[in-house]
């Protein structure tokens, strides 16, 4: 990976002139740290010749004060910067997913997302704004420092390195085992993470299958290994700072027993003495958050590649433009006019003509095994079309085709006489509902999963898609109406309510063509035969197409598609197909058997 294209790498370079800015403070307030010893020896010396003592005890006490200000002011500016670096990766990243290719998005684990998002992202700011500031700034104070004692005696200096040189060696190859380390620790994270997100995700199908023990084991064997290998990022990292104070020890020790033997013979005097010693506390301090910062960064870059790796993640696009002789300024304005189109908020579409049509639409999701196989057929712009088959014939990859889910290999999907291939995706899925047959429900209050994306909806349009849904009885037998809280997955709802909810949130919307994938699937007879008035209703208004295996569902449709092995086999109305498609006639003989014996009666 390119950095200089990286998101971290963008993301940083906007920052860069607040982090010049903090690193400008470290470096004033690392200059009046250099300049402490070296006044606090004037000090000393002029305490031995009788010198006025005012204006060197000033200036000490100023250096002091300078030194706890801009060190302060670079800190706060410095945790400044890295928040807004992390802010504005997680919200980078949070658009990315988001907008994300679905067919792209799918291999991904979810919680591996998640933890790249929030757990990875919060490293940023230790290693990019804190660890990056602390290295310029120790460096230049380690620089400096040697600077100076080199002035003071280069012999004593020469003592400091050979004591500091096997620990600072030492110290090097402990920041290297320490990035290795981390990379492999963020990556055990990031699974444990991921399959933590599964067995809560499917925690009933945990339960009935009796495997709590399994998944216990298997996701504490993962927790295991995220321990063990952050007690030896924690080691690693332990280590580096006692490595260098040994060396510290080591070498006062050393500067120590040759200055003193130094000043008994005269050759160094004893505020010189005074003000090495000094700088080689402001040398071991600096040096020590030096390689301690190093073995931040270490970590911060493996958290950086998982960051980046994410960010690469193909996005959807908003119009796919079909091959034509079109400039490239001319491609750039429309892609800069969709840009903008796309922004503004889809308007209701309910009356507006939204025939669909499939003209030799082909398909697959893995490419030697064809899911669609040059599909056509017109669903007219008002009246219910359903379309039925056996599993697998493709019955929903046609509504997430429409829908735009998946780009489709071969042919076109038109909506009202246009390519949607060439439709904003914004504003095609504002012109088309879509219910799944397992539409999530959001925590939340009814009210606001009924809303969701549509938050400008009215009372009145609220009451309408719910009596239609019918839904608007079970509400108001809430205490509280629309604004009784569901749980995760829509507890406390029935599954039947739990899909006429997703229902109603399609309606409020308005859509100019309404997908239901298997809508009535958790509705009761009652249920049922309430929303095939409903759906006459709707159908009225708009067009309605409808994915069912309940053959009780589609008997009143305008029209039937029957699906076989990705072709269309047949189209008609019901007792035009029970003359004509022997499939279908199977499947309604098979629906037939089947309600015949959930009501105990002879097959």
């Amino acid at each position: 990976m390119n950095p200089d294209r990286s998101l971290v790498g963008a993301i940083t370079r906007q920052h860069l002139p607040k982090v010049g800015g903090a690193v400008v403070l470290g470096l004033l307030a690392a200059v009046a740290g250099l300049a402490q010893p070296a006044m606090i020896g004037e000090l000393i010396a002029a305490v031995s010749t009788n010198v006025p003592l005012l204006v060197p005890i000033l200036i000490v006490v100023g250096l002091f004060v300078a030194d706890a200000a801009l060190t302060t002011a670079q800190a706060y500016l410095m945790g400044r910067t890295g928040e807004r670096i992390v802010y504005d990766t997680r919200t980078a990243l949070i658009e990315r997913v988001l907008h994300a290719d679905v067919r792209a998005f799918s291999r991904w684990r979810h919680g591996d997302i998640q933890a790249r998002i929030v757990t990875d992202t919060s490293l940023l700011k230790i290693a990019l704004a804190q660890s990056t500031a602390s290295i310029i700034v120790d460096s230049f104070m380690v620089l400096g420092s040697v600077v100076l004692m080199f002035v003071i005696d280069p012999l004593l200096l020469g003592v400091t390195v050979a004591c500091m040189a096997v620990a600072s060696l030492v110290a090097l190859v402990l920041a290297r085992k320490l990035r290795k380390a981390a990379v492999r620790n963020r990556t055990i994270v990031g699974d444990l993470g991921a399959d933590l997100h599964r067995a809560i995700g499917a925690l009933n199908t945990v339960k009935a299958c009796r495997a709590e023990r399994l998944e216990g084991n298997r996701i504490g064997g993962l927790a295991v290994s995220a321990r063990r290998s952050g007690v030896r990022v924690s080691a690693l990292s332990a280590m580096l700072s006692p490595t260098m104070g040994i060396g510290l020890q080591a070498s006062l020790a050393a500067v120590i027993i040759t200055g003193m033997g130094r000043v008994a013979t005269g050759s160094l005097g004893p505020a010189e003495l005074t003000s090495f010693i000094m700088y080689l506390f402001y040398l071991v301090s600096p040096l020590v958050m030096l390689f301690m910062s190093i073995g931040q960064l270490q970590q911060g870059r493996a958290a950086i590649g998982r960051i980046n790796e994410l960010a690469d993640i193909d996005q959807e696009p908003s119009v796919v433009l079909p091959p034509t002789p079109a400039s490239t300024s001319e491609r750039e304005s429309t892609e800069s006019t969709e840009s903008t189109e796309d922004s503004v908020e889809p308007e209701a579409v309910v009356g507006h003509r939204a025939g669909v049509t499939f003209d030799r639409v082909r398909f697959a999701y893995e490419p030697d095994e064809p899911t669609l196989r040059g599909v056509s057929f017109t669903v007219p712009a008002r009246g219910l079309t359903a379309i039925v088959g056996p599993s697998g014939s493709g019955k929903t990859t046609l509504l997430q085709l429409l829908m735009r889910l998946y780009p489709v290999s071969d042919g076109r999907i038109l909506l009202d006489g246009e390519n949607i291939a060439s439709i904003p995706v914004h504003r095609l899925r504002g012109r088309v509902g879509y219910v799944q047959q397992e539409s999530a429900t959001l925590r939340g209050t009814i009210g606001d999963n009924l809303v969701y994306g549509e938050q400008h909806a009215n009372a009145d349009e609220i009451d309408r898609a719910l009596r239609l849904a019918g839904l608007d009885e079970v509400v108001r037998s809430l205490p509280r109406g629309i604004h009784t809280e569901i749980g995760e997955n829509g507890a406390g709802l029935s599954g039947g309510q739990r899909q006429r909810l997703a229902i109603a949130r399609m309606l409020i919307r308005r859509p100019a063509v309404l997908l239901l994938d298997e809508a009535t699937s958790n509705l009761d007879s009652d249920s049922e035969l309430a929303l095939r008035t409903t759906l006459r209703s709707i159908a009225s208004e708009c067009t309605v197409i409808s994915v069912a295996h309940r053959m009780s569902t589609v008997v009143d449709a305008d029209r039937i598609v029957v699906m076989e092995a990705g072709a269309v086999g047949a189209v008609g109305t019901h007792h035009e197909l029970l003359r004509t498609s022997e499939l279908y006639q199977r499947l309604n003989a098979i629906q037939f058997q089947g309600e015949q014996a959930a009501h105990g009666l002879p097959v």
